[in-house]
This record gives structure tokens, sequence and C-alpha cells, in this order.
């Protein structure tokens, strides 16, 4: 984790100094005035994902252009003063403000603030700073064009969590006929949070880097979510068990079973019916005969009430989309 994070601070500080030096580069090989401003522009310009840096491009040329705009009408009024250059800054700033374009506000501030350098605003110098602002997001939004989805690293991540929730179910399976199971603490819940904050975090990164929403792998992670937060109240339903009912051995075949088939395409259809059969069974037994078995066959009928929770989760998200095909 610690060595990933690394890698991606220097990949981005690479991306940015790549940005900042060819705008800089380009500006000079035009005698631009104010060259190394195209590098600030490209380096403000470069955002997280594909969607935030094009997002972020377009509100800065809506905030450039009506920078320019507002600009215009000051220093015609006033002249090229600091006094024209403050009613344009609290003009300028209500309304980046109102239109939310707020990393706007600096950067093209500093671009208007040239023209009290140059002492005009003519023709020149606004294609000047037109054509620093113009090669700075370029190259903000060049060094993001190589971002893709990463459906090689979301799979494994997915795979994963789906192998330590099956971890999980097999060692329910076992602690439902073992009481005396060592270990059994919920530590492994620890390793299962942290794969799912890595495929939520991922997922999310993913679709903001396509133009086109994606959203199956971030609502089959919410999914997964959503089962392992019932997965821990099945935990301390078996936690609970101190006393193995007569039941205890059908149910923990079938948590075994669960695990084997948990999968990404499975809807879950035949382990529903199978946990119908099982919960008919379950009435037809005898009534428990002490205060323990009485207990232990409660926490075994709300277990079973979550499992068939658990289970509906999958059916319901993967039935509609068997439908769509």
């Amino acid at each position: 984790m610690i060595e990933k994070h690394y890698s991606l601070l220097i990949f981005n500080s690479l991306k940015m100094i790549f940005a900042g030096i060819c705008s800089i580069c380009i500006a000079s090989l035009f005698n631009l005035d104010f060259a190394v401003s195209a590098g600030i522009v490209a380096m403000l310009s470069i955002m997280p994902s594909k969607k935030e840096t094009f997002h972020t491009a377009f509100s800065r040329l809506a905030g450039f252009l009506t920078a320019l705009f507002i600009s215009f009408i000051c220093f015609n009024i006033f002249g090229i003063t600091l006094t024209a250059y403050f009613i344009y800054l609290i003009l300028y700033i209500f309304l980046c403000q109102y239109f939310q374009w707020f990393s706007s506000i600096v950067m093209n501030s500093v671009l208007i603030s040239h023209f009290l350098t140059f002492g005009k605003m003519d023709l020149s110098t606004v294609l000047n700073e037109i054509f620093i602002f113009l090669i700075g997001v370029t190259f903000g939004i060049l060094v993001n064009l190589h971002l893709h989805k990463k459906q090689f690293q979301i799979n494994k991540l997915k795979t994963q969590l789906d192998d330590e929730i099956k971890k999980i179910l097999n060692r329910m399976a076992k602690r439902i006929i073992d009481e005396q199971m060592e270990n059994y603490d919920g530590s492994c819940f620890e390793k299962l949070y942290e794969i799912l904050f890595e495929a939520k975090k991922l997922a999310l990164e993913n679709s903001k880097n396509q133009f086109k929403p994606e959203t199956y792998d971030i609502n089959y992670i919410n999914m997964r979510q959503n089962q392992i937060q019932i997965l821990y109240e099945m935990y301390k339903r078996v936690k609970n068990i101190q006393t193995p009912p007569l039941t205890a051995k059908m149910i923990s075949d079938f948590l075994n079973k669960t695990a084997c088939e948990y999968h990404t395409e499975n809807d879950c259809t035949s382990l529903l019916h199978e946990l119908d059969t099982i919960k008919l069974k379950m009435k037809e037994k005898p009534l428990p005969q002490t205060r323990d078995e009485f207990e232990s066959r409660a926490e075994l009928y709300t277990l079973l009430q979550l499992i068939t929770e658990f289970l509906n989760l999958k059916n319901s998200f993967i039935l509609p989309l068997k439908k769509s095909f």
C-alpha cells in the first residue's frame, strides 16, 4: 500500500513537471510574453481523472472568456490601472462564486494581471493571453489522455473480495458445529474491509476515466458491501451459538455449499430454493429441551433469515442483468 502510494505520488509529480516544462517551451517557441504562465496553467489543469480534467478545462475556458470580457470593460472605463483591476476582481470573483468556477479565479486573474504590465489591452496582448491559456490547458489535458479503465485490477480485487467471503463462510460452517473452534474473533473481516475499500476506490476511479458512464463495477462493489454488512451480522449469530442444535449440521453443509458456489455470475436461485427446504425441515425437528438448545436454535433461525437476505441481494443484482441480455 505504501509503495503504491509513493509510486502514484511520483507519477503524478512527473506528469505535472512534464506538462509544465512542455507548455513553457512551446510558449517560448512562439515568443509569447509571460511564457512561464503557460506552465502554471498546465499544472493547474491536471486533475486525477479524465472527466475532472475535461470538466475543469471547460469551466476554466468559460471563466477565462468571462474574465477577458469583464477586464475589457473595466480597463476601457477606468484605464489600465490598479483601480480597474480591483473592480475587475470584485466582479469576477462574485461571478465565479455564482457559477462555481472556483478553480478559475486565481489562474485567470493572474493572466488578466499581465495587462497591467503591458500597459494596454489590445488585440496582440489579448491573443498573447489566449495562447498562453490554450497551450497550458491543452498540455494539462494531453498528459491525462493515457488514463484508462483498469479492468484487470478491478477484476483482481473483486476476485480477492469473493475469496475472502468464501473463507468467512467456510469458517462459519465449521464454527456452527464446533463451539470450541479457536481464533473465531472476527479478525478475518479486517482484510475484507481493506480489499473492499481498495475495490470501491478503483471502481470510482475507473468510472471517472470513462467518457461514457459505466456503473456495473460500482454497483457490484456496493452489492458486495451490503452483503458484507449482513455477513458480519451472521458472524455474530454464529459466535453466540454455544450448544450446537440438531439442525446445525444441515446449515453447516449449506454454508459450505454457498461458499463453493460463490462466484460473480451465480444468481443464487437454486441456493434460495434449497434454503426454503431447510427451513421446512427445521420446523419438523423436535422442540429444544434445554435453555441453551432453545437459545442456539433461536440464533440459528435468525442466521437463516440473514442468509436469505444475503443471497437475495445477489439474486436481485444478477437477475435483471441476465434478463437484459
